[in-house]
C-alpha cells in the first residue's frame, strides 16, 4: 500500500472522528449511528485495488494520490455558470456546489402537494424520522469502500418525496458543480428519492466542473420506487479533464413499477458509474441505457446489476461507447435471476466502436440464473466503424470526417432518442455532434 493511499485514508477517518467529537447529543442519533457503522466498514475495506475483481480494470491509485478539500465554502454566482451553457427548461432546478446546496441559484416550481424537494440537511432538521427511514436502507456499505465513505460523510444532497397518486409535471434537475478554480476539491453528496404508490416523476443529475484543478465527486443516490410508480432517471456527466467521479445509484422496485434510466458520460478524467436495480416485485419493468465517449487518456467504467427477486418482471439494457486515442472503457453488466423469479425476461447488450489501436475496451456480461422458466440473453460487440457504410457515403461526395461523424451519431441515436426530457436530449445532441466532429 502506497504512502499516498495511507495518507488519504487516514485523513478521512481522522476528519470523521474530529467532526463527531463536536456533535454533542446528535452523535447518539440513529442517523449518526449509521454513519459511524459506515466509517468502520470503510476503515476495514480500505480503497480498492485491481486485485479486487470489481475493480480489476479500474485502478484508483491516481485518484487517491492527491489530497482534496471537502470543506470548501460556496462562493459561486449565477455569472460563474454562464460558460457552462446549462440548458434552459421549465423545471425544479437545484444547484449543489462542491456538494453543498445553493438555494440562491435554485428554483422549485412544483407545489408541496405534488412533491417534497429539499436539501438533505434541511430535510433531516425538519423531519428526521422520515429521512432516517430511507437513509442507508438500500446500499451495501460492507462491500463497497466508496459507498461506505459516502454514507459516513453524508451531510448534504437532495431529499425527494413524492406522495401516493401524485404525478409531478415538472422534472427535478439536480446540478452538481465542482468549483476547482483555486484548489483540489472533493464532495460526497447523498441523494434520497422516495416515490409513493402510483406516483410518477422525472429526475436528472448533471455533473459539471469550473476550473482546472482536480475534483473528486463521490455520489450515492438511493431510489425507492413504490407499487405501480414510474420513475425516469437521467445522469449526464460533462466534467473537466481533471475530474474524478465515482457514483452509485441503488434502486429498489416494488410491484407493477417502472424504472427508466439513461447514463451519458461526455467528459471526465476517471469515471465509474454503478447502477444497481433490485426488482423486488412482480410485473415490474426496468430499462437501462448508457452512452460514453472517452478520448485522450480518459477512463470510463460502467457497472450495472439487474437483480430479479420476484417472478413476471422484465429488464432491458443497452450500453454503447465510442473510444479513441489512448482511452479505456469498461462494461460489467450482471443479471441475477433468483429461484423465485420465474417467468423473468432479461436482456442485455453492450456495443462499442474503437477508433484507435491504442484505445481499449473491457466487457464482461454476466448471467446468473437460478430459475428454469426464463428468457434471458446478453451480448457484446467491439469493433471499428463500418467500412462499407463509410465507402458508400464517400462515394456520394461526403468527406471522410463528415461521413464518420454521421455514422457515429447514428450509432448513438438508439440511446439519445430514449431521453424523454426534451431540453436534455437537445443539449446532448448538440454536445455529442460537436464531440464527434473532432475526428
Amino acid at each position: 500500500m502506497s504512502t499516498e493511499t495511507i495518507d488519504l485514508r487516514t485523513k478521512l477517518i481522522t476528519d470523521f472522528h474530529a467532526r463527531e467529537s463536536v456533535m454533542n447529543g446528535e452523535a447518539k442519533s440513529a442517523f449518526h449511528q449509521k454513519k459511524r457503522a459506515a466509517i468502520v466498514q470503510f476503515e476495514e475495506l480500505g480503497f480498492p485495488t485491481p486485485k479486487n475483481e470489481e475493480w480489476k480494470y479500474s485502478n484508483v491509485r491516481d485518484l487517491i494520490s492527491a489530497s482534496y478539500n471537502f470543506n470548501t465554502s460556496d462562493t459561486l454566482s449565477a455569472e460563474d455558470l454562464i460558460d457552462l451553457k446549462m440548458p434552459e427548461q421549465a423545471a425544479n432546478i437545484l444547484y449543489f456546489v462542491n456538494g453543498h446546496y445553493n438555494p440562491a441559484l435554485s428554483t422549485v416550481v412544483s407545489s408541496t402537494d405534488q412533491i417534497i424537494i429539499d436539501s438533505l440537511q434541511n430535510a433531516y432538521k425538519n423531519n428526521p424520522d422520515l429521512v432516517n427511514s430511507y437513509f442507508d436502507e438500500l446500499v451495501k456499505n460492507d462491500t463497497d469502500a466508496f459507498t461506505s465513505l459516502n454514507t459516513a460523510f453524508a451531510h448534504d444532497g437532495v431529499f425527494i418525496y413524492v406522495p401516493n397518486n401524485q404525478t409531478v409535471e415538472h422534472p427535478v434537475i439536480l446540478r452538481f458543480v465542482s468549483d476547482a478554480r483555486v484548489e483540489n476539491v472533493g464532495s460526497q453528496p447523498r441523494n434520497i428519492i422516495a416515490v409513493g404508490k402510483n406516483a410518477h416523476v422525472k429526475i436528472a443529475e448533471a455533473f459539471r466542473t469550473i476550473g482546472d484543478e482536480r475534483s473528486f465527486t463521490n455520489v450515492v443516490t438511493e431510489i425507492n420506487v413504490g407499487e405501480e410508480a414510474g420513475v425516469e432517471y437521467y445522469k449526464v456527466q460533462n466534467e473537466s479533464e481533471n475530474a474524478y467521479h465515482i457514483g452509485t445509484t441503488q434502486v429498489r422496485m416494488l410491484e407493477k413499477s417502472h424504472f427508466y434510466a439513461a447514463t451519458v458520460t461526455l467528459n471526465g478524467k476517471f469515471t465509474r458509474n454503478n447502477l444497481n436495480i433490485v426488482i423486488d416485485g412482480e410485473h415490474c419493468e426496468a430499462h437501462m441505457y448508457g452512452l460514453y465517449f472517452p478520448d485522450g487518456s480518459q477512463h470510463v467504467d460502467n457497472h450495472t446489476v439487474a437483480d430479479h427477486c420476484k417472478p413476471n418482471s422484465e429488464s432491458n439494457e443497452l450500453y454503447k461507447g465510442i473510444l479513441r486515442d489512448k482511452s479505456k472503457g469498461v462494461f460489467n453488466g450482471k443479471i441475477f435471476v433468483r429461484p423465485d423469479a420465474q417467468k423473468t425476461n432479461a436482456f442485455q447488450s453492450c456495443k462499442n466502436i474503437v477508433l484507435s489501436t491504442d484505445a481499449t475496451m473491457y466487457t464482461k456480461p454476466q448471467l446468473e440464473i437460478f430459475a428454469d422458466d426464463v428468457k434471458c440473453s446478453h451480448g457484446t460487440t467491439t469493433g471499428q466503424i463500418d467500412e462499407e457504410a463509410l465507402f458508400y457515403m464517400r462515394s456520394r461526395g461526403i468527406s471522410k470526417p463528415e461521413a464518420m461523424s454521421l455514422l457515429m451519431f447514428a450509432f448513438c441515436a438508439d440511446v439519445v432518442s430514449q431521453i424523454k426530457i426534451d431540453s436534455i436530449r437537445e443539449y446532448l445532441e448538440n454536445v455529442i455532434a460537436e464531440k464527434l466532429s473532432k475526428n
